[in-house]
């Protein structure tokens, strides 16, 4: 465990490294002792900072929801984050890289909570029926901190949050089969991912229910109006500036994007 003192520093560090865009050194090689309770209060540290600073909480994300991702970075379950109101992008956008340090894409569904929903015992169902809409959704991954991480790190990080793209079709949760919804990814023309939306644990409203069952020890949970994201399924593609994405999501629609 981390001393007060210790987090905070491991908070300013990564602030500056976002003010910067130059990568901090890992909190873990800083303090190999630093654990998982650690490394979200770190996050929390973070995220009050940077509402001090203006921004607002509109949602939570969450990450390592498939398998392959869980094993690479020797984690059993997922991890979360929150999505700042400064850092929503729609369809078409022209984004500045240089917002990043080194940005790479996911595809995902950003589920619209309709209705609150927290408390012990969620289950897949709670989520669909608390859910208003579904949205495809690209996440712009981001790393505050030198690389290899530790699962730590990456928490303390906003688990490697660094915006969303929201377009594509609106739809209900009950209308589609949310477990077959699937996108490729292309960059400057060539597709580089492809997947579908039952590699997020199984259906991507699982992970969704996990999260909630996590923040109620805490006293947490989602708010009607929040944006959650799921989890990717896809690897992540690199971007740069001069890049043209465009994601395909089918009968579901499209999200392009270029970064400058």
């Amino acid at each position: 465990m981390l001393t007060e003192t210790q987090r905070q520093a491991a908070v300013d560090a990564i602030l500056e490294a976002e003010r910067s865009r130059v990568p901090c050194v890992q909190p873990s090689k800083q303090w190999p002792d630093m654990e998982l309770e650690d490394a979200y209060d770190v996050q929390r540290r973070w995220a009050e900072a940077r509402i001090a600073a203006g921004a607002k909480i509109v949602g939570r994300k969450i990450g390592l929801t498939s398998r392959a991702m869980q094993m690479a970075s020797k984690m059993t379950e997922p991890d979360y984050g929150v999505i700042l109101d400064d850092q929503l992008y729609k369809d078409g956008a022209q984004i500045a890289a240089g917002t990043f340090i080194k940005p790479r894409l996911e595809t995902e569904l950003a589920f619209v909570m309709g209705d609150d929903l927290s408390g012990e015992g969620c289950q897949l169902h709670d989520v669909l029926r608390a859910t208003e809409f579904v949205q495809p959704a690209l996440e712009i991954i981001d790393y505050r901190t030198e690389v290899p991480r530790a699962i730590v790190d990456t928490i303390a990080d906003n688990a490697a949050y660094g915006a969303i793209v929201m377009g594509g079709r609106i739809f209900r949760p009950f209308d589609e089969d949310l477990r077959w919804i699937s996108g490729t990814l292309s960059k400057n023309g060539v597709i580089e991912e492809s997947g579908v939306s039952a590699a997020i644990m199984g259906h991507p409203a699982a992970g969704i229910a996990w999260l909630v069952n996590k923040l109620a020890p805490l006293g947490g949970g989602l708010k009607k109006g929040d944006i959650v994201l799921c989890g990717s399924f896809t690897r992540p593609v690199d971007v740069a500036s001069g890049d043209v994405i465009f994601a395909d999501y089918g009968p579901f629609g499209s999200i392009g994007v270029s970064f400058q």
